[in-house]
């Protein structure tokens, strides 16, 4: 008999309105580990990373690497009825993932206020580019975007004019995934004994800082004598 093992999130459920890449590896990490992840998708096209290349036969590599283990359910979220379908889900569900811009959800009638009053323990998750708030909140961007706009990509190496973009998609992982599955596994710890709603809020932009304190530290070791960047040795803890 084959001996099933269930993960470390097995009952939890999760409804992922996300696309592309930062809301879907997020999920995937949580399906991954045993959640229940179910994927709204619009109507005949679905998630635009299905018709993204390379492809297995008709099947696009990208999609089914970030969505395997995934259900899938399509609604159109501006009908009425779609709500009809969805509402006993959004009862039951653990955790919500959704990276639209700002406003949008709520004007679907999915915003964390209109989940809560359903749904009083809900982990309600929003991943954006620039934050609900601001000048940029409700512009589209893409990784290239935030990087340069917080000034990560100018310390890439290549010319002044011409720099080298760099070969992995950092705010969309490291400023949107990665937090985001980090905040849902403190809010799930704290939910064991605190049973109420959680909004999580994901800016790739504005979690980029730490990577771009690093990187300035990386490049002016690189420019410094070496006796400057040395560390003191010692056997005393600082």
């Amino acid at each position: 008999m084959k001996e099933l093992i269930e993960g470390s999130l097995s009952g939890i459920k999760v409804l992922d309105f996300s696309t592309l890449l930062p809301g879907p590896l997020a999920t995937l990490f949580l399906a991954e580990t045993g959640a229940e992840v179910i994927k709204i998708e619009k109507p005949d096209q679905g998630d635009e990373m299905r018709e993204s290349y390379p492809k297995w036969g008709n099947q696009s590599v990208s999609f089914s690497l970030l969505n395997r283990g995934k259900k899938s359910l399509t609604l159109n979220l501006k009908d009425p009825e779609s709500l009809n379908i969805l509402n006993p889900l959004l009862k039951t569900a653990d955790i919500i993932v959704e990276q639209f811009r700002p406003g949008v959800m709520k004007r679907l009638g999915l915003d964390y206020d209109s989940i809560c009053n359903i749904n009083k323990k809900i982990i309600y998750v929003s991943i954006t580019g620039y934050g609900q708030n601001g000048p940029k909140s409700q512009i589209a961007g893409h990784d290239l975007n935030y990087i340069s706009d917080t000034g990560l990509l100018s310390l890439s190496m290549g010319e002044k004019n011409n720099p080298v973009v760099p070969p992995a998609l950092v705010a969309d992982i490291a400023g949107g995934s990665y937090p985001a599955v980090i905040n849902i596994l403190l809010a799930l710890r704290n939910s064991s004994h605190l049973r109420f709603a959680k909004l999580l809020l994901a800016s790739k932009s504005e979690n980029l800082p730490p990577l771009i304190d690093f990187s300035l530290f990386i490049s002016v070791t690189l420019i410094l004598p070496v006796d400057v960047v040395k560390l003191k040795k010692s056997n005393d803890c600082v």
